[in-house]
C-alpha cells in the first residue's frame, strides 16, 4: 500500500516517513513538507493512496483543510491527523478522518492507528454496495452512496447513533433524552428542547433523500432496519469481514456506547 506523510517541518517529517516505513502494511511512502505539493501529487495517483498522515498546523495550507481536499480528490484515502494542540480533535472527526494522534507520534500508538485506519479503509470499500450504511466503528457516521451526510446539530446525529445502536427497537422520547442527558431530568423545557432535536434530524435526513430509515411514532421512534447496512448489525450477525475489521472502539464520541462496545469486545474472542 502506497502512503503519505507531510508535516512543514522537515525532522519531523523525517521520523515519521521512517515509522510509517518500518509497518508492513505499508509498500512505500512519500513525504512532502508543502501541503499543496503532497495534495497535487496525491491527486495524480487516481486513488491509489491508502494512506495520509498529516500535520495539522502548517503555514501554506493547514492539515485540516487538506484533509478536507484530499477526501474530494481521493475518497477512499485513509486520513491520521497529527497535532500538539488537542482542541483539534473534534474537527478531526467532523472530516471522517480515521485516526488522531498527538505529538511527538509514539511508534507503537502509530501501528494502532495505521492498522484501524486501513481496516476502516477497507470496511467502507466492502460496503461500497449500500446505498445507505450506518457506520458504528470508530465514530458514527451516515454514508450516502460512500459519502457522509451533514447534521445542522450535534444532538440530532447523536440521537440517530442512539436508535441504531437500539437496533429497531421502539424508544421513547424520554428513554432517548436520558441516555443523551444523563444528569439532566426529562421536564417540560427539555420536552421542547427534546423536540427541536428530533425536528432537526428528520430535516437532515430528509436533506439527504433517507427520510425513510426513521419511523416516528406517538411518543416513540426508531430506525428502519430494512433501509441500511450497518456495521454493528453485519457483526451481530456473525460476518467474518466486519468482526476483523473491529478494533475495539465504537461510536467513540457517545457515553452510552460503552455497553455496545463491551458487548462487541467480548464477542472478538469467543
Amino acid at each position: 500500500m502506497l502512503a503519505v506523510c507531510v508535516d512543514d517541518e522537515k525532522l519531523i517529517l523525517d521520523r515519521n516517513i521512517s515509522l510509517v516505513e518500518k509497518l508492513d502494511e505499508i509498500d512505500a511512502v512519500e513525504g512532502f513538507t508543502s501541503a499543496t505539493k503532497a495534495l497535487d501529487w496525491i491527486a495524480k495517483k487516481n486513488g491509489e493512496v491508502a494512506l495520509a498522515l498529516l500535520d495539522i498546523d502548517m503555514p501554506d495550507m493547514n492539515g485540516l483543510v487538506l484533509a478536507a481536499k484530499i477526501k474530494e480528490a481521493s475518497p477512499g484515502t485513509a486520513i491520521i491527523l497529527l497535532t500538539g494542540y488537542s482542541e483539534y480533535a473534534l474537527k478531526a472527526f467532523e472530516l471522517h478522518a480515521q485516526g488522531y494522534l498527538m505529538k511527538p507520534v509514539n511508534e507503537e500508538k502509530l501501528k494502532e492507528e495505521v492498522v484501524y485506519a486501513l481496516q476502516s479503509r477497507e470496511s467502507d470499500k466492502a460496503n461500497e454496495g449500500d446505498h445507505i450504511f450506518m457506520r458504528t466503528f470508530g465514530s458514527f457516521d451516515v454514508l450516502v452512496d460512500g459519502e457522509p451526510i451533514r447534521f445542522s446539530r450535534a444532538k440530532s446525529k447523536e440521537l440517530l447513533a442512539f436508535l441504531v445502536d437500539r437496533q429497531g427497537a421502539l424508544v421513547t422520547r424520554a428513554e432517548a433524552f436520558s441516555a443523551m442527558y444523563e444528569d439532566e431530568n426529562y421536564t417540560r423545557d427539555k420536552q421542547k428542547q427534546f423536540d427541536v432535536i428530533v425536528r432537526s434530524l428528520k430535516s437532515s435526513l430528509k436533506d439527504a433523500g433517507i427520510e425513510d430509515v426513521l419511523d416516528i411514532q406517538r411518543g416513540s421512534m426508531r430506525v428502519v432496519k430494512e433501509k441500511f447496512g450497518c456495521d454493528l448489525y453485519a457483526f451481530l450477525e456473525g460476518d467474518t469481514a466486519t468482526i476483523n475489521a473491529y478494533c475495539g472502539e465504537y461510536m467513540s464520541a457517545y457515553e452510552w456506547a460503552m455497553f455496545t462496545e463491551g458487548v462487541l469486545s467480548r464477542g472478538m474472542y469467543e
